[in-house]
């Protein structure tokens, strides 16, 4: 996701453990424990599944220099996971009784001993304390003084054709620490990056759609193209609005008023402010309000070349575009993070819980879980958890790829869209008529097939597999509660006879191809800068758009906080008029649209390029009637929004 020794040492020293006596008797441990036995605490998924001995390349150099960050696991980390529960748990006494940042730090954050305790044992391994915040203690060292510190060696490991460093056994800290240290990360350098979930184009690289259009979805049809499906075809849509999406889902009259939605993403787009603003007066939204918009941004960015900056900014603007169409009156925050890595996404979304800059987030971005390692889920699953008992819930997209087989080779999910602590937004292909009428919804999964040269067939159709709403069964998270009784057994125990987490939860727009307006600032190939606009999708899209409409519900509920929403989201499951069911095929007759491109991205200079695009396949994944692991429970409906209005007595 996201983000040498010739010799092999007999062991490693534990002398690291005697220092800390005095912060053993600070934390409670009686210190003849600390003192006699030479036990560790082991930190279980701190060794990555890749560091196998087959792939061992000896020992890392004593020298070679480590940064890492030690998270603090707080005082009562099992309180905080069933706290976090209860409070979202409609079904729960306790539901609804959110804690302050303050209260919620007070309760379940680091006491200043255990801190002290922590950072004590780090100095004495010989590491540098470079920081302490309220999540975590980061060190900077060479490699002998991490291994002391950690308990374990330090191997190269070839993963594909790289080599990186990771322990060679699992990291441990000692006895006298037990229940202080949540996790480590940076003990292996391999990149723990995240990406965002669709292909948009930098400013740099200007992108424009070519024509025709539809206006609506069928509004007109490509009467001189071959058919598909046995009938005529229309030309996708320009790009649906606000308008069309807050009617598609049930927005009424609700406009997200008083709610504040964040939105994480990695580096700021500079014009995010003027495109926006331009937007919302083009394409009718509300114009946005003085002090509406803000942002929160790190002191100074990293990696920007490694995490291509500039394409993240063309994200931000889809975030913040998608999110104000559909909610117009919210307050929208953008907390940038310093790089596309792991630990600097972790800390924007900890700056959003810390200082409950929102009680919705929204975030478009990800990686498959083969790439996520058990330390840093720990480390993402606590910021979710302290975000659930503030009543602040988090949305993540599901990914692009649909199985994953084609982009990595492997079946898998998504993550973080993959914990049991946030709401998994998986994708849709919309039809939203004439009046804003909606008229039917597929799961996103696109099959392209290309004009043929003489033009009266497609070649090959319906073509191969482009892209389509990430979904499926996890190989790593146990399926939570609230998914039981309504994901079907096979889906859960596809990975596991005891039942997983299956992805996603919910679902919105995110076909490209039935997609969204976006407009930003880009350069033209004379080196002028303007403002344009083009038509983007992904589920990059469908999770702002949820995050959009979490904030209508919470308005309808009077302003009261939904926090980690999935408990509420699976018990409205079946309830008449909350989900549209999504199902592949919903008219029975095949569904496609025609979608012309420019061959240069800009202009016709170089051409066009014709492409039948079909609709509802999924690579492996099928959206079926009930819950599915390409749209969740369903997209929401008509009585979604008015479902969270308080019941008349």
């Amino acid at each position: 996701m996201r983000s040498n020794r010739a010799t092999i040492r007999a062991g490693v020293s534990m002398a690291a453990t005697l220092p800390m006596i005095a912060g053993a008797l600070a934390l409670g441990i009686p210190a003849a424990h600390a003192a006699d036995s030479p036990a560790r605490d082991v930190l279980k998924g701190s060794k990555p599944l890749w560091a196998t001995a087959k792939s061992d390349k000896g020992a890392t150099s004593d020298s070679a220099q480590v940064k890492a960050r030690v998270y603090l696991a707080g005082k009562d980390a099992a309180g905080l996971a069933a706290y976090a529960r209860a409070v979202s748990d409609p079904s729960s006494p306790q539901y609804g009784k959110y804690l302050s940042a303050g209260k919620a730090q007070a309760r379940f954050g680091a006491t200043k001993a255990q801190v002290a305790a922590v950072k004590s044992w780090l100095k004495s391994a010989g590491l540098t304390v470079t920081e302490v915040t309220s999540h975590y203690v980061a060190v900077s060292g060479d490699v002998a003084a991490a291994e002391k510190a950690f308990g374990t060696q330090l191997h190269n490991y070839a993963k594909g054709a790289k080599t990186y460093r990771a322990p060679a056994q699992t990291a441990s800290v000692p006895a006298a620490l037990q229940g202080a240290v949540l996790t480590v990360t940076g003990l292996d350098n391999a990149p723990h990056k995240a990406n965002h979930d669709d292909q948009l184009p930098p400013p740099d690289a200007v992108f424009k759609n070519a024509g025709p259009f539809s206006s609506y979805y069928g509004s007109n049809v490509a009467s001189t193209l071959p058919d598909a499906y046995g009938h005529k075809i229309p030309y996708a849509v320009k790009g649906y609005t606000g308008k069309q999406l807050r009617a598609a889902y049930g927005a009424g009259k609700y406009t997200g008023k008083k709610v504040r939605i964040a939105i994480t993403d990695a580096y700021a787009s500079p014009t995010i402010a003027f495109d926006a603003a331009k937007y919302a007066q083009k394409n009718g939204d509300a114009a946005w309000k003085t002090s509406q918009l803000h942002q929160v941004l790190p002191a100074q960015y990293t990696r920007t070349e490694e995490c291509g900056a500039a394409g993240w900014y063309g994200e931000e603007t889809l975030d913040v575009e998608a999110v104000h169409a559909v909610a117009p009156a919210a307050d929208v925050t953008y907390v940038g993070a310093a790089s596309c890595y792991d630990d600097d996404l972790l800390d924007s979304l900890s700056k959003v819980v810390d200082n409950h800059l929102a009680d919705i987030v929204s975030n478009s971005w990800g990686d498959v879980e083969a790439n996520q390692t058990p330390d840093l889920a720990a480390a993402y699953d606590q910021v979710f958890q302290l975000g659930a008992v503030q009543g602040i819930g988090f949305y993540f997209s599901s990914g692009d790829d649909g199985d994953q087989v084609a982009a990595s080779g492997v079946k898998q999910v998504d993550t973080p869209a993959n914990s049991a602590w946030v709401t998994a937004v998986g994708g849709t292909s919309l039809a939203v008529g004439k009046g804003d009428k909606y008229q039917w919804e597929t799961g996103w999964g696109t099959e392209k097939a290309t004009l043929s040269a003489d033009g009266k067939s497609w070649d090959a159709f319906p073509g191969a597999f482009t892209s389509g709403a990430g979904g499926g069964t996890s190989k790593t998270v146990p399926q939570p509660y609230y998914q039981k009784n309504v994901v079907p057994k096979a889906l859960a125990t596809a990975n596991n006879a005891a039942g997983n987490r299956v992805v996603p939860d919910i679902a919105a727009i995110a076909d490209p191809n039935t997609g969204f307006l976006v407009g930003q600032t880009q350069t033209f190939p004379d080196g002028s800068e303007k403002y344009s606009e083009y038509r983007i999708g992904g589920t990059s899209l469908a999770a702002p758009v949820i995050a959009a409409v979490q904030a209508l519900a919470q308005e309808a509920r009077g302003g009261k906080a939904l926090g980690f929403a999935n408990p509420s989201i699976y018990a409205k499951y079946g309830k008449a008029g909350v989900y549209h069911d999504v199902t592949d095929n919903p008219t029975g007759s095949g569904l496609a649209v025609v979608r012309v491109d420019f061959a240069n991205g800009l202009n016709a200079k170089d051409g066009l390029l014709t492409s039948v695009r079909s609709l509802g396949k999924d690579s492996s994944l099928s959206a079926v009637k009930g819950y599915d692991d390409v749209t969740g429970v369903g997209s929401p409906a008509g009585g979604y929004v008015s479902s969270f209005a308080p019941k008349k007595h």
